[in-house]
């Protein structure tokens, strides 16, 4: 695991500095306390900062071939290297490390652009082509570790955090407000572009190859194949074959020169992982939790049924408050972009839970996305099911009056509301949209953000603009429902979750693995059959039944709860009156984003139990703390409670 950064430019008359390279790489100096190495030709550099996990000795990047025609820098692993390595040298290559990253070398010496086809495992990294005079740059294919770029007419830059970019001499950090209404629905962005202006993602799957003049040539090389059933199978061949997969998708993320360990949640997905990495091992493993002060909310108690069922040496945090809103601040930074999800402050003390202990960390990130885990799968067939019938009994005029008395009645209350809201009986099916998207994702849909936005701000953006790049998702989809809404989950949520992941755990230095994330099982997983994958309203039935051996079923079968934060339940007194003040100060409304009557209402229908916004409030929130730390350059290590009514700054 490590930061990697280059700079090319258009003008071989142009020398990069070496000092420049190093300072981009010291904004990322977290991704790789280890180690620094920086490589320059004329108009090029290429820079990286390293957290030794394979070969220790000889691993320092840059790296080169065997003539010094090819350089890398390399972020991420590669868990087939040892089988790839033995291909490589019957083929004539010639080896001076042990490490995963000169087999990508020379991969690409044999084979080119198509090097990735034959990568098993999470990458981003950059081979500088002396000979073609070229970079050639490639990403996983699920988007386990991130790559952005930023492409003008004099350069090309690149790094494996935003801030990397922007610690280029010249670059600016502006807001790209065009992203906007994808983040009040969301919380991210899924397409390439991010929160800043003319920097991009490279997205997963993708390849990216440029010439020394400038062209840009950027290639997909793998998606997610879909396809029905070619014979019918029995539930136990699934069971079986999905079992020794992912028991052999454990047993490669093992591959480590250094300690390991797992997050352990209690939840099935990282307990199956435990079990397994136990089972493989034959040793205690070293298992981490983190629970919430407020106790309804923490599922220590599940980490601790598992980690004494497993015998493994297992440690615990607790998360307060206090702790929660004293870290905002610093962990935006280190996300670049707005907090999508609450549970990414929890996820970070846990990883530096196991900073003084390993280097490495296994988890359970991935298994809901392709086996069907989240109950809005099912649901979603079952409302669809549903809305068939109602559409057919029932006449338009009288499914409108319900919606609208579903939405304005004060005869309902929030909670009521809330769980009316996600029927058939309040959504609109012929808008896909609002029927999905709305229903489970979206904290400020279309209605919503008409009525938030400020007049001049809602006139740069057309109607759905929101939804562009999930409706691209899903139209690009195929096979039956279930395979579609974990198509675009894939390609949309999951692509954000893992930058969850990767941010979090390398802000405290310390690599993650998630092994449901191997990419031939996960091909397998997403073609299961819908009969087999869903259970009633509960999926992951194949994981279920595949952990019955290694889990006691009061883990397995217990409900899903999903790593929950107390944040809804801080939304209250003192704390809610800080956040509102804040959004409201002078300095926040002068951004011209939002209508003040509407954040005022907003807070107020909070209030009084109207409608709970607490997703709502979470987005503004860190939007507004992102332009302060991000853009304005107020210091990310502030504590809140240091700060003018806990959580404003000072205009």
């Amino acid at each position: 695991m490590c930061g990697i950064a280059g700079v090319v430019r258009f003008s071989r008359n142009e020398q990069v500095d070496p000092a420049t390279v190093r300072q981009m790489c010291r904004a990322m100096a977290h991704r790789g306390p280890d180690d620094e190495g920086v490589y320059t030709d004329g108009a090029v550099g290429l820079g990286m900062r390293r957290l030794s996990i394979i070969d220790l000795a000889t691993g320092h990047q840059p790296i080169s071939n065997e003539d010094g025609t090819l350089w890398i820098v390399f972020n991420g692993e590669i868990y087939n290297h040892a089988s790839l390595r033995e291909q490589l040298v019957q083929k004539g290559h010639r080896y001076t490390t042990h490490s995963d990253t000169e087999t990508i070398v020379h991969l690409y010496e044999q084979y080119g652009s198509d090097c990735v086809r034959h990568l098993s495992g999470m990458f981003a990294f950059a081979i500088w082509d002396t000979r073609r005079r070229t970079l050639f740059v490639a990403r996983d294919r699920l988007g386990i570790k991130p790559l952005y770029y930023r492409l003008t007419s004099k350069s090309f830059l690149f790094g494996s955090e935003i801030k990397v970019i922007l610690a280029h001499p010249g670059v600016p950090a502006e807001f790209n407000s065009k992203g906007l209404p994808e983040y009040l629905a969301f919380g991210y962005l899924s397409g390439e572009d991010t929160f800043y202006s003319g920097i991009k993602k490279l997205m997963p799957g993708h390849t990216l190859e440029l010439k020394e003049d400038g062209e840009i040539k950027i290639s997909r090389y793998w998606d997610l194949p879909l396809h029905g059933e070619t014979e019918a199978h029995p539930q136990s061949y699934y069971v079986d074959a999905y079992r020794e997969r992912l028991e052999q998708a454990v047993g490669s993320h093992l591959m480590s020169d250094v300690p390991l360990g797992v997050f352990l949640s209690g939840g099935l997905d990282s307990s199956a992982v435990a079990a397994l990495m136990t089972k493989l091992r034959g040793t205690p493993v070293e298992s981490f939790s983190v629970g919430y002060t407020e106790t309804n909310y923490s599922e220590l108690p599940y980490a601790r049924v598992v980690a004494q069922h497993i015998n493994s040496i297992h440690h615990e945090v607790l998360l307060s408050r206090q702790d929660f809103f004293d870290s905002l601040p610093k962990l935006i930074w280190h996300e670049d972009e707005p907090i999508a999800w609450p549970s990414s402050v929890a996820l970070y003390f846990v990883a530096e839970l196991a900073r003084s202990r390993v280097k490495v960390v296994l988890t359970g990130e991935g298994s809901d996305e392709t086996l069907g885990g989240y109950s809005r799968y099912a649901f979603t067939l079952k409302n669809t099911a549903w809305d068939d019938v109602y559409r057919r009994v029932m006449p338009g005029f009288f499914r409108r009056k319900i919606r609208q008395s579903i939405s304005d009645s004060n005869l309902i209350g929030a909670t009521a509301r809330r769980k009316l809201s996600h029927t058939f009986l309040a959504l609109d099916r012929s808008s896909w949209a609002s029927f999905y998207f709305d229903n489970f994702f979206s904290a400020f849909g279309e209605k919503d953000q008409t009525a938030l936005l400020s007049e001049e701000t809602a006139s740069q953006f057309s109607s759905e603009s929101a939804y562009t790049h999930v409706l691209e998702a899903w139209e690009s989809s195929s096979g039956e429902m279930l395979q579609r809404l974990l198509y675009t989950d894939i390609k949309t949520y999951l692509v954000e979750l893992l930058m969850k992941q990767d941010n979090m755990s390398m802000a405290a230095s310390i690599e993650s693995r998630v092994p449901f994330l191997d990419h031939e099982l996960v091909e397998f997983a997403v073609n299961i059959p819908r009969s087999h994958q869903l259970n009633g309203l509960s999926g992951k039935h194949i994981l279920k039944k595949a952990m019955e051996d290694l889990l006691p079923n009061s883990i397995i079968y217990r409900p899903k709860l999903g790593f929950p934060t107390p944040w809804s339940g801080w939304l209250a007194g003192p704390h809610l009156d800080n956040i509102e003040q804040l959004l409201l100060e002078p300095r926040s409304m002068a951004r011209g984003l939002f209508r003040r009557a509407a954040v005022e209402r907003l807070f107020h229908e909070h209030r009084a139990h109207h409608r709970d916004h607490y997703d709502r409030i979470w987005r503004l929130l860190n939007l507004e703390l992102w332009h302060r730390v991000c853009l304005e350059g107020d210091s990310h290590d502030f504590e809140m409670q240091d700060r003018k009514a806990d959580l404003a700054s000072t205009p």
